[in-house]
């Protein structure tokens, strides 16, 4: 006897609201990660600081976000999603209401710190909802999807909150944001649900299979696995998980020391262009990425059907821009060759979403949010840490400074190819195996890799 189709097809359509909700969540996980930038100026007038009490400010989201990457997969493990999305997101809400009020620079530190703490818990809890609300060949996609939209939030905190923030007063805007949050909040806590089983509807494992003509999985419990196992687990994964550790080390590092840092100052220093000039370059990054990550989560999904054969094409194109980058610094000097460049940056940066499905299929479902935070470790550590040795080699702000900046860059992301090379997926399963010969072991099934 099948499914019933009423459940499936509500099944089916209520995701949609599920991800939508948290979708607008991670939204402003991207727009407060660049807020400081846009508002700087008025900070160091309110509080009269200068620029490294505003490169503090900055780096201080980025510290608390890779600080709370394991308890993000830790208490979606345990938690759900539906509760760790909400109380934390209720904490990023405190956070930018305290900003709104502070009266000393001390209190915005504090309030920066608490907005990263609280936006650090949305995506490793969206990537759980994904792999128990939607197919397997859904979850690069809507992965890819999801980080367009927190590109869009990034761009949304440049002119936006530029304008709002000139219109109605800095503190004012983060008020807003404030209750903005409060509201995210409070959707998400009505409208998520950790899986279908929490509304009476079937697993998606089940309607994949029906789907397919494969007789349907018996139902059973998620199986629980301590703390301590899953963290062993994925730690000791040896090749299953450190060659994409280091591969997103330098990967998403190396995009935080240009796009984050180092880009504007050599387009100021060495081009000598304006800041309005240099702006508009760089948004070609976000852009590319809006472009690039869900393309690379379909090409993952549904034509390459491989997440190792997509993220090896993203990182050989993308250290050839780098490569680019480097020979071509101080010749290139044209503002459409740059944009040109930024784009294809951030269009072959963004491929490194498929490395969550890559990820993701390692390891069993049950810690899928443990798996999916550790590797989240490793791309902020490689900003921070890559940031601040950018910073230590850049002794002289000319044209033989950045030069060696883009040549360090250059050999990490020449690193980070041969680590995705080295990289392990999950074969892929064939759609139907003869009966006979579902007794025996078969080349691609579970727990496999290549």
């Amino acid at each position: 006897m099948g499914l019933d189709k009423k459940l499936v097809k509500k099944c089916l359509r209520y995701r949609w609201a599920i991800f939508g909700i948290l979708a607008f969540a991670y939204f402003f996980v991207y727009f407060h990660r660049v807020s400081t930038s846009v508002v700087s100026g008025d900070l160091e007038s309110t509080f009269g600081v200068g620029a490294t009490s505003i490169a503090l400010l900055s780096s201080a989201y980025f510290y608390a976000y890779t600080i709370m990457q394991l308890p993000s997969g830790i208490l979606t493990d345990s938690w759900g999603p539906r509760k760790t999305v909400s109380i934390f997101t209720i904490v990023a809400a405190v956070g930018a209401i305290l900003t709104g009020i502070a009266s000393t620079f001390e209190l915005v530190i504090a309030g920066r710190l608490l907005i990263g703490v609280g936006v650090a818990m949305v995506y490793i809890p969206i990537m759980k909802i994904l792999a128990t609300w939607y197919r397997k060949n859904e979850f690069a996609s809507l992965s890819g999807i999801l980080l367009a939209v927190g590109n869009l939030g990034a761009l949304s905190a440049a002119g936006p909150l530029a304008l709002m923030s000139s219109a109605i007063g800095w503190q004012e805007v983060f008020l807003v944001l404030g209750v903005v949050s409060v509201a995210i909040a409070v959707a998400a806590w009505v409208l998520t649900r950790d899986k279908p089983a929490d509304m009476c509807l079937p697993p998606i494992a089940e309607i994949e299979a029906e789907e397919k003509g494969e007789p349907v999985p018996p139902a059973k419990e998620m199986e629980k696995i301590p703390m301590g196992k899953a963290l062993k687990m994925t730690f000791g994964a040896g090749m299953n998980f450190w060659p994409l550790a280091i591969w997103f080390f330098f990967m998403y590092g190396s995009i935080m020391v240009y796009q984050g840092l180092w880009a504007g100052p050599y387009y100021a220093d060495v081009l000598g262009w304006d800041k309005g000039t240099f702006a508009t370059v760089l948004t070609f990054i976000g852009i590319g990425m809006i472009v690039g990550c869900p393309l690379a989560g379909i090409l993952s999904d549904k034509i390459l059907k491989s997440r190792k054969k997509v993220l090896i094409i993203g990182t050989t194109i993308y250290t050839v821009i780098w490569a680019i980058i480097f020979l071509g610094a101080g010749s290139i000097t044209s503002v459409e060759a740059w944009c040109a460049i930024n784009f294809g940056f951030g269009f072959f940066g963004g491929f490194f979403v498929v490395s969550y499905a890559q990820i993701k299929e390692l390891f069993p479902i049950s810690i899928a949010g443990t798996s999916t935070a550790a590797l989240n470790l490793f791309p902020f550590a490689g900003g921070a840490i890559l940031q601040g040795v950018t910073g230590v080699m850049l002794t002289t702000r000319d044209l033989a400074g950045y030069q060696s900046i883009w040549l360090f860059m250059l050999v990490c992301m020449i690193i980070a190819t041969v680590a995705a090379f080295l990289s392990k997926e999950k074969a892929r399963v064939p759609v139907t195996v003869p009966a006979a010969e579902k007794q025996k072991p078969q080349p691609g099934q579970p727990g496999q890799v290549s």
